[in-house]
């Protein structure tokens, strides 16, 4: 299995995609192409004395900014390394492409290279979050700020397959974010999604509440783009807040410093399961082949470990099981309306 590397996205440069690479390249025994500036690629592998032939450069010449438009990239970097990388599935040269680039050219360059996912309006962003039971997933968490009822409807089919192969759930409990746990809460768009997905085929719980999330009440957990990106902004604040609070209250006493080896391994597990390195990065489901969106700020331990999700999400076919889910759903509607309309 080959997978495609934008190698030159991401806040720090190539180096933690190189080396995520390498790491991925030995401990999953997968072939790697690593997009980008050929020359500051082959350096940096000669740097970290890599001669691993399963690490192949293919050279961009151009590099998206983050601070750039994803417009602008559609019109005038097609040959950055986040879109040739994508060229890469769509040709069959790799399985997924990764990126811890612009994620709004990574979405485009899914968007106009790989395309939609046959009766998908628009692709979600789905991200793993730690719950008291395990793990949910969460979409959409930035793709869409602006969703009808029938996008969230799609998320949450997308989302029921994916937590289906990747969570192992059987018939995974799906709940919609919303203000209040009753039907009447939320606003018109979240009551006639709640409508769409009570009729649907799939294990719908209702309504949940942000202090559910963590719960582990539900497996998935579907909003739109803009309220599902400042969950996960807050979450992610929250997070490293306590964290920090935690290491000053431990290293600013006697007793917290004396009783840290006694805690150190409960810690350690607890930073495993927030940790955004360990999940690697986040899929972008209902385009045509397996794009993994990465936090910005990467390590090579995110890169590794997104690579090692985007070849579970091959091994499990998930786009040809979201496809089949959505002409499914579709198909239903279609006879609803066909039964409404002869009524």
């Amino acid at each position: 299995m080959k997978i495609a590397v934008d190698a030159m996205g991401g806040d720090h440069g190539p180096a933690p995609n190189v080396e995520g690479a390498i790491q991925a390249a030995a401990e999953l025994n997968v072939a790697v192409v690593l997009v980008g500036d050929e020359a500051r690629l082959q350096a940096q592998l000669q740097r970290m004395g890599c001669r691993d032939p399963r690490i192949t450069i293919r050279h961009a010449p151009q590099v998206v900014e983050m601070h750039e438009s994803p417009a602008q990239v559609a019109r005038k970097k097609r040959q950055s390394s986040v879109w040739i990388a994508t060229e890469l599935v769509k040709a069959g040269e790799a399985e997924a492409v990764i990126s811890a680039g612009n994620t709004g050219a990574a979405m485009v360059a899914a968007f106009f290279v790989l395309e939609l996912t046959k009766g998908v309006e628009r692709p979600a962003i789905a991200t793993m979050l730690p719950t008291l039971t395990g793990h949910a997933v969460m979409l959409d968490v930035g793709a869409n700020v602006d969703c009808t009822a029938n996008h969230l409807e799609q998320f949450a089919l997308m989302g029921n397959e994916y937590a289906k192969h990747v969570l192992g759930k059987v018939n995974p409990r799906v709940g919609l974010l919303s203000i209040g746990e009753e039907d009447s809460k939320g606003n018109e768009v979240t009551k006639e999604a709640f409508k769409l997905l009570k009729a649907s085929p799939i294990n719908f719980i209702g309504n949940v509440e942000g202090r559910d999330v963590y719960s582990g009440e539900a497996d998935v957990v579907v909003c739109d783009g803009f309220i599902g990106n400042v969950a996960l902004k807050i979450s992610e604040g929250v997070a490293d807040t306590i964290k920090k609070l935690l290491l000053k209250e431990i290293g600013g006493s006697f007793l917290g410093r004396l009783a840290y080896p006694l805690i150190a391994a409960p810690l350690l597990k607890l930073k495993r399961k927030i940790d955004y390195a360990e999940f690697g990065g986040a899929p972008l489901l209902g385009v045509n082949g397996i794009c993994m969106i990465c936090h910005g700020r990467s390590s090579a331990k995110a890169i590794k470990n997104a690579i090692r999700r985007a070849k579970s999400l091959a091994e499990s076919r998930m786009t040809d099981l979201i496809r089949q889910d959505i002409e499914e759903s579709l198909g239903r509607h279609r006879q609803e309306a066909q039964h409404e309309a002869s009524a």
